[in-house]
């Protein structure tokens, strides 16, 4: 298994992080996405440079929201995105490479709390939208 790459290393998949970002905070505005919440990780992780963190009303909300952000992003440019989570659609995440969304039913979303796991330590705070 080889090691992760940090981002200078990354090579480019289309469309640059924040763009790539904007197309995300568009995209789940638009079809009324609740509690998004963005997390820059640079330097706290070699996997993606940002995180954005939303909630859908019912499971198939949360499905329809990651299906438009997948062909928004397509749409943009950008080569490769994956999503996981599709079939039950509790926590559905899109790995966009220097993005990744994680799309959550409120219930589940306050179980998991991954906000509050990377607002710990150095770097800025998790910053609602």
């Amino acid at each position: 298994m080889k090691p992760p790459r940090d981002a200078a290393e990354r090579p480019p998949r289309g469309i640059d992080v924040e763009a790539a970002t904007r197309v995300v905070l568009t995209s789940l505005e638009d079809d009324k996405a609740e509690d998004i919440v963005t997390i820059d990780i640079r330097g706290k992780s070699s996997f993606a440079d940002m995180l954005v963190v939303a909630s859908g009303r019912s499971a198939r909300h949360v499905g329809a929201l990651a299906d438009h952000i997948m062909r928004k992003l397509k749409e943009s440019g950008l080569k490769d995105v994956h999503v996981e989570g599709m079939p039950h659609a509790d926590w559905v995440l899109v790995d966009a490479g220097d993005v990744v969304v994680h799309l959550f039913r409120p219930e589940v979303r306050s179980f998991y709390n991954i906000e509050k796991i990377w607002a710990g330590g150095p770097g800025p705070d998790p910053t609602p939208v």
